[in-house]
């Protein structure tokens, strides 16, 4: 039985394990362009926190504040859907050890920023606190182009269920989208990227977790009660999909709206469960452990990658290969006395630029 004490020590370890990865991993090649290139929140708060902060925990730290507001946001929500507070506690532990949330909250990402915000909205409108909604709308509709998919799963959840301040005011703001060119940039041609959003996706979840979420927004669809959750996780999901039949499909674009999906998940997995006479519960248990240890697995790949990178004889083939390639290659440049490098080694040349390094053409 999950206590709340077990919460406590979890999110000690969450909290150590965002700082570890915040402090320890170089920047990435996403951080650099936004930190060189970019103008919106994210690049904003990268520059702020290298004002107060020095070294790769300056770039991020403005962001590890969000990850704590979105995990107790979250506990929130799940006192409200779960009766028993044993469901709350696994739900959250499960949510704050996600992959996808330990890399957004200990890297710079706009996921973390708007995670915290569509938790909010749910837990206002939930709760029927409405006056606070239009804020968190307006926050979304500037900070995330990709937040359309929010406002789209609005309207269909206030067209549904006879809402009709939401239904006017998520029109309202698709309208504002429209107006100002705003969204998800559409375009190219069919190609073969349906596949790789699946493996996109088991990367947030963890493999088996991520076929159980398929799953479970899929039974929610035919059979179950449809919560404003599993709108805003389904329709983040669908659209991510179709989108990946023509284009490349970036994850943080969707991400923030599909990783809330813990808590209709663990609901299908408990009424899965409690129907049956406990000789019956034993598969079903089975299969939860099997999904934690997988995602105990992944985990652990996540918060150690540094040193499977070290380890691992042919780095080209690790995942995190252009995260370290260019940081080692930087410290090779000063220990060899260079001030800038050969070629124009297009993929890193942000991270390079951050590190201090320019081609040497720029010379």
């Amino acid at each position: 039985m999950m206590k709340k004490k077990h919460l406590f020590i979890a999110l000690v370890f969450y909290i150590v394990a965002i700082l570890y990865l915040a402090i320890s991993t170089p920047i990435t090649p996403h951080e650099a362009k936004i930190f060189f290139t970019s103008e919106g929140v994210v690049h904003w708060l990268m520059h702020a926190g290298t004002i107060y902060v020095d070294g790769f925990l300056g770039l991020r730290i403005l962001f590890i504040p969000f990850g704590l507001i979105s995990v107790y946001l979250f506990y929130k929500i799940s006192q409200r859907y779960f009766s028993k507070k044993n469901d709350a506690y696994v739900a959250t532990i499960i949510y704050m050890f996600l992959p996808g949330i330990l890399t957004a909250t200990s890297m710079a990402s706009i996921a973390i920023l708007v995670l915290p915000l569509v938790l909010f909205f749910v837990l206002m409108y939930e709760q029927k606190k409405y006056i606070a909604l239009p804020f968190v709308m307006f926050s979304l509709f500037f900070i995330h182009d990709a937040s359309i998919i929010f406002f789209i799963a609005l309207l269909i959840y206030g067209f549904v269920h006879k809402d009709k301040l939401l239904t006017i005011s998520s029109s309202a703001f698709l309208l504002a989208f429209l107006i100002f060119t705003k969204g998800i940039e559409i375009g190219g041609r069919p190609s073969g990227h349906f596949i790789e959003i699946f493996g996109l996706y088991a990367s947030v979840f963890s493999p088996l977790l991520f076929l159980y979420f398929f799953y479970a927004m899929y039974r929610i669809l035919l059979r179950e009660k449809k919560t404003l959750l599993w709108y805003v996780s389904f329709t983040a999901l669908a659209f991510s999909l179709l989108l990946s039949i023509r284009q490349r499909v970036h994850l943080t674009d969707f991400a923030p709206y599909v990783m809330i999906s813990i808590i209709p998940m663990l609901d299908i997995f408990n009424k899965s469960v409690r129907v049956r006479l406990p000789e019956f519960q034993k598969r079903y248990k089975q299969g939860f452990v099997a999904v934690m240890v997988l995602l105990l697995i992944s985990i652990v790949l996540v918060i150690f990658h540094q040193i499977s990178y070290k380890t691992m004889t042919n780095k080209k083939q690790h995942f995190a290969k252009n995260i370290y390639s260019p940081y080692y290659f930087s410290k090779k440049l000063n220990n060899d006395d260079k001030e800038c490098y050969q070629g124009f080694r297009k993929r890193e040349y942000y991270q390079l630029q951050y590190y201090g390094f320019l081609p040497c053409d720029n010379y």
